[in-house]
């Protein structure tokens, strides 16, 4: 069969054109931006892929159309899709069809850590021998893929509520049809597509609804948002995790070094060993809690959980260190939500202990550039002993004003080469820098290491 993805180049159907490709299919695709690293691996899949969304691409009609949800109406190639009759599903559709229809899936939601709980539940179950399937957006270091089909039965996979498609506006992860299921969270985000938290938590309602009786409900019970989902029905058992424990907890931990590295699992209060890893952050303790507690329902005991996790090498771009120059640490991180931006800088704060902790954000996702957190940013970089602000003159909202409610230790700048020489000017020897962004920031890590040693 032959199967071409519009918006190709994507994290979601990149994963799905690999998964394709190891199925068996043709697989051809065109996306607006082509570029590595993403061009370059599905090059290296034997998948031909074309600049841009012309009609043409569809001479000869392919068997089906993929279609990613960046498209839109008015498209050349979404209106020669509709006006010739060729056969098109979402993504989500897609892999439901025709991948996971007969697999148990494994699925992790939530606003935070779902890219490394799936990373750490696909990586468990592969440490156990299973062999699983998964779809991972973004790169985990256990692997070499972010996809693959894998062995049946289990696929494990990051379910996001983003809309599936321009014909489908329910969110992705309805289509999957868990029968485990990790709720990670819930804080309103993408407000370019829900207009409120309530609009959010009726899609977790919706996904809640198609978990089958015998599955399992993997939730933090520490999070009220999610309660409230889990209030408005759930039919399916449930086990709670909070790292600390508390009402609805049967996963909690006992914490043995202050940057969450070391730490006792327990289960009803009783210990189940001791994990040791390169993680930090408490925020990456529930993640393992419910990831050992979503593998268990798979069979796989928690000792072998715990053993894996030893070996787990976390996932690219969430607390990985970039590199050293001058004495000066460059950290790469994803984080993008006034929730996830105080974690990261806890987690790191607790390693770093009393070194000078510097924070650079670029504010640069949908709900970021709409300034729907502008009030809370000011807080969530209040552990940090330096502040830089990427302020370009398309943002949208006062960036200065974050800046003074963090006081004089917080700065703006408009461009990327101007931030890039102020902190070349102004980092010092023992500076931990803390370089947060959604997107590729301009290359500023790599840049700022390359200045560094340069200065050096």
């Amino acid at each position: 069969m032959h199967v071409h993805i519009l918006g190709i180049c994507g994290t979601f159907m990149g994963g799905i054109a690999a998964i394709a490709r190891e199925a068996g299919h043709r697989v051809t695709g065109s996306d607006q931006n082509v570029y590595p690293p993403m061009s370059t691996q599905l090059a290296a899949l034997g998948i031909d892929i074309v600049q841009g969304y012309a009609a043409a691409q569809l001479e000869p009609a392919p068997d089906v159309v993929v279609v990613g949800n960046a498209l839109s109406r008015g498209k050349p190639v979404i209106e020669a899709l509709l006006e010739k009759g060729i056969a098109y599903a979402s993504g989500p559709e897609w892999l439901a069809r025709a991948v996971l229809r007969d697999r148990w899936v494994l699925a992790v939601a939530g606003t935070h850590g779902k890219t490394t709980t799936t990373s750490l539940l696909a990586y468990i179950l592969d440490h156990a021998g299973l062999e699983p399937g998964f779809l991972i957006g973004g790169v985990p270091g256990n692997f070499d893929v972010s996809a693959r089909l894998g062995r049946a039965p289990f696929f494990v996979i990051e379910a996001d509520e983003y809309d599936t498609a321009f014909f489908d506006k329910r969110a992705k992860f309805v289509h999957y049809r868990p029968r485990t299921l990790v709720l990670n969270n819930l804080e309103f985000d993408h407000a370019d597509i829900y207009r409120d938290l309530e609009a959010i938590k009726q899609q977790f309602n919706h996904l809640l609804r198609v978990v089958p009786g015998t599955g399992l409900v993997v939730h933090n019970a520490a999070d009220a948002h999610l309660d409230d989902v889990l209030a408005r029905g759930c039919w399916t058992p449930r086990e709670g995790f909070a790292q600390g424990g508390g009402p609805g907890a049967r996963w909690s931990a006992r914490l043995a070094g202050m940057d969450h590295s070391r730490f006792e699992v327990l289960l009803d209060g009783v210990g189940q060993g001791m994990v040791e890893w390169s993680m930090l952050g408490a925020h990456n303790v529930d993640n393992a809690l419910a990831a050992i507690a979503a593998a268990r329902h798979a069979g796989v005991p928690v000792a072998a959980s715990i053993a894996a996790l030893a070996a787990f090498k976390g996932v690219r771009r969430r607390m990985e260190l970039a590199g050293t120059a001058a004495g000066i640490s460059i950290y790469d991180d994803f984080a993008h939500h006034p929730t996830a931006i105080a974690t990261t800088i806890e987690g790191l704060r607790r390693r770093i202990g009393g070194a000078r902790l510097v924070a650079v954000l670029e504010a640069r996702s949908n709900t970021m550039r709409m300034g729907v957190h502008k009030d809370t940013l000011a807080p969530s970089l209040a552990g940090a002993d330096a502040v830089y602000l990427f302020a370009p003159p398309d943002l949208g909202w006062d960036a200065a004003a974050v800046a003074r409610a963090i006081g004089p230790r917080a700065t703006t700048e408009p461009g990327i080469d101007a931030l890039l020489a102020r902190l070349v000017a102004e980092l010092r020897p023992g500076d931990q820098v803390l370089i947060m962004s959604n997107g590729g920031f301009g290359g500023l890590h790599q840049r700022l290491l390359a200045a560094l040693r340069a200065r050096q």
